[in-house]
């Protein structure tokens, strides 16, 4: 096959495979999937997700960066969000953690997992990460101060029985999440766009415009790849509820607590990004893996809660939003980790192993608490 017919090929692929994780999704949304129905929606989740990493990366070549990191960033969190609140509608009593096991798993797996991999990958590949630490540990700021917020804090107080937040405390968390988030946002994207743009060795900024330049994609192109990559999105997320039921019986039959649910979902959600992470890793562009990372950590969170505070007034049940005393200490670890690996604006294969210890320890505490 000619590299020609290799890259028209490429091109088809990335536009059926997303269509057809659709019809799967829809052709199983509600029913009750048989074994052999359960990996043919798998494979299109895997699919979704190729396909969807194939078009973030056009629509970020189009926009540069930091658009590009963040719209793969919210485009993931919006459905994910969607997702918690319709199995949380779907779940019953059992679905009471449901929202902090996913979003204390996604927080973890962004910060630890595509932190680690990243800089790891880069590490290897280049010697040694650079990044900018001015943006980077803005980031990490943010996403600490809305993690305990939103998770830390429902359980200390004391106004409602149990590590939830009371009516009031809740409303408060959810108006100073989202707001946080856009104040970040605004940084991030107009007023210190600079902070969280790639660097060289040598600490100079690299020249992001003529980059996009060299070989951007057209305005139509990048549209249509910015639609793809938004059904590819809902089909990952809805595949992903597809196969919960089986994901769910198999902890069960484990014996293992069902918040490992909330940790698989996350792992499923998160894999475009982890893919388009570890992808400009490789390209020495590490500040763009961070910029997804932080960035969905954050937003997992800042949109997240706002969401969840408004579906209580329908949902029955408690919202259980604290977080346990070994989650606690993972967090705190993972702060103060972050911070000393940002702090440098540079990292070695160490500081890599150490973030993807982290996360194993947490997914081995999630198997096995």
């Amino acid at each position: 096959m000619s590299a020609v017919s290799l890259m028209s090929f490429m091109r088809r692929w990335t536009v059926w495979v997303p269509l057809a994780a659709v019809v799967a999704l829809v052709l199983s949304w509600g029913r009750h999937l048989s074994p052999l129905a359960v990996v043919v929606v798998a494979l299109c989740l895997a699919g979704a997700v190729l396909a969807a990493v194939h078009h973030a990366e056009v629509v970020a070549h189009r926009v540069g960066e930091p658009f590009g990191s963040l719209v793969l960033a919210v485009a993931v969190t919006v459905i994910e969000v969607a997702l918690i609140v319709t199995l949380m509608v779907d779940g019953g009593a059992k679905s009471a953690t449901l929202a902090r096991d996913t979003v204390f798993a996604a927080v973890m797996i962004t910060c630890n997992g595509i932190v680690g991999l990243s800089l790891l990958v880069a590490a290897l590949r280049h010697r040694v990460a650079v990044f900018n630490a001015e943006g980077s540990g803005a980031a990490l700021a943010t996403v600490a101060t809305l993690a305990t917020m939103s998770l830390v804090l429902p359980t200390f107080t004391t106004s409602k029985p149990g590590p939830e937040f009371s009516t009031a405390q809740l409303t408060f968390a959810a108006i100073a999440s989202l707001g946080l988030y856009a104040l970040f946002v605004a940084v991030q994207t107009v007023r210190h766009r600079e902070y969280f743009l790639s660097v060289t060795h040598d600490g100079e900024l690299k020249d992001e415009e003529a980059a996009n330049r060299a070989g951007s994609p057209t305005r139509a192109a990048a549209i249509t790849s910015l639609v793809l990559l938004l059904v590819a999105l809902v089909a990952v997320v809805g595949d992903a509820k597809a196969v919960s039921p089986t994901i769910e019986s198999g902890v069960e039959s484990a014996g293992m607590p069902h918040s490992v649910v909330g940790v698989v979902i996350a792992l499923l959600v998160l894999l475009p990004e982890t893919l388009a992470a570890v992808r400009a890793a490789r390209r020495e562009r590490v500040q763009t893996s961070l910029n997804l990372a932080l960035g969905s950590a954050m937003a997992s969170i800042g949109l997240t809660i706002p969401v969840i505070a408004l579906a209580t007034i329908w949902l029955e049940g408690p919202l259980v939003l604290g977080l346990g005393a070994t989650h606690m200490v993972l967090l705190a670890l993972t702060v103060v980790t972050g911070a000393l690996t940002i702090v440098p604006g540079r990292a070695t294969p160490l500081q890599g192993g150490v973030h993807l210890a982290i996360l194993a320890a947490f997914v081995f505490l999630a198997v096995s608490p």
